[in-house]
């Protein structure tokens, strides 16, 4: 393939993440969650992982110690995230979802879980599979995190 059509296929790639970002966002708000916002979901992966800090959170999403601190505080705000001390470090808090933050966490799987429903359907089962396959060919494993 010449370098206009991989260019295509990179926007292409590009705009069916930013679609599936966006109807997993429209899904959590229509679920009661409206105050997140994508970047909140991607903390809640690490944090969820158990026993994150704040240096956990910053160096998983990619952003400095005070911007992962200014999040970490508004999700602590809003009731999703609550701080415990650290046995080993007296300087740090261990973070952890709360009952709402674990709740927010399903409504964003069940969101996803539709938009990929709607493919499903937009496609038929078997051009999906060849789909499933594809994208499980060329993905690599890492963390799930935003590519800012």
């Amino acid at each position: 393939m010449d370098a206009p059509g991989n260019w295509l296929v990179a926007t292409d790639t590009l705009l069916l993440a930013a679609q599936l970002v966006d109807a997993i966002q429209e899904g959590v708000a229509r679920r009661g969650f409206a105050d997140v916002r994508p970047a909140h979901g991607f903390a809640f992966v690490c944090i969820s992982g158990g026993d994150a800090t704040i240096a956990d959170v910053g160096e998983y999403l990619g952003i400095t110690k005070q911007a992962a601190a200014q999040l970490v505080r508004q999700l602590e705000e809003r009731g999703y995230v609550t701080r415990r001390p650290h046995p080993l470090d007296a300087r740090a808090s261990l973070l952890g979802l709360t009952a709402r933050g674990a709740a927010c966490t399903r409504a964003a799987e069940e969101a996803a879980a539709d938009a990929v429903e709607r493919w499903r359907a937009q496609l038929g089962a078997a051009r999906f599979g060849h789909l499933q396959q594809a994208l499980r060919a060329v993905v690599r494993p890492g963390p799930l995190r935003p590519a800012w």
